[in-house]
């Protein structure tokens, strides 16, 4: 039988989505939360939630390309140390190799024999002090931008949902009390999804997501109150 490895690859990916939807869910679930408690006018409150969610995705998405572009300069900048290191001072990075393989456990005359194999290909040399020295994974192409994109569009899609039922109703109340049931639903089917495809527990997932947007909801709500 052919053995088949269940490794999950779309770590990225999926961390873009969480950070986006997380937000895009309980920032504008809070907002519409809040304005429900201080205004009684359902355009007043739908304006705010779309200047909310443009403002947020655009902020959201930058921040996820200044993230993507600050490991990409980063990991370069490393990698240009490290062939200027190579070529300085070698026998020190051979040292460093032997240093990381006994860490495995391989005995001192393969640690002699592999250093000196890997040695002679000094692109392949790098490579390994960048990740097992470094612990830096060369980073994707164009993967500032589609983490930007990605986060920027999760952000939408998940503050779209908390803002829908007042487009559909005539007051305020009623807006929320659609609001929760539909965003408490979504941060459930999120936070199960999400924890399911991480390796966690996928009920504690979602119960936990749903708490914490509860949570921000009701505190919107409960300040606006007071406040007017």
């Amino acid at each position: 039988m052919q053995h088949q490895e269940k490794h999950f690859t779309g770590s990225q990916v999926v961390r873009d989505i969480v950070i986006g939807m997380s937000d895009g869910l309980t920032v504008p679930f809070a907002l519409t939360a809040g304005m429900t408690g201080a205004v009684n006018s359902n355009t007043i409150i739908i304006t705010a939630g779309i200047a909310e969610i443009i403002a947020g995705s655009i902020a959201m998405g930058l921040g996820g390309y200044m993230a993507g572009q600050t490991d990409y300069e980063h990991y370069y900048a490393e990698r240009k140390r490290e062939y200027q290191e190579v070529e300085r001072i070698p026998e020190f990075e051979k040292k460093e190799i032997r240093d990381i393989l006994s860490e495995y456990g391989i005995s001192e005359q393969n640690q002699y024999i592999f250093t000196d194999d890997l040695s002679k290909n000094k692109d392949k040399w790098v490579d390994f002090m960048m990740r097992f020295e470094l612990g830096l994974e060369k980073p994707e192409l164009n993967r500032a931008r589609n983490s930007a994109l990605t986060i920027a569009m999760a952000y939408i899609t998940g503050g779209l949902i908390p803002l829908l039922p007042y487009f559909l109703t005539s007051t305020p109340i009623s807006g929320l009390y659609f609001s929760i049931a539909i965003t408490l639903t979504a941060l459930l089917i999120f936070g199960y999804y999400k924890s399911k495809l991480t390796g966690q527990s996928p009920l504690s997932g979602a119960f936990k997501t749903a708490i914490i947007g509860t949570i921000a909801g009701t505190a919107a709500f409960l300040i606006a109150r007071l406040i007017t």
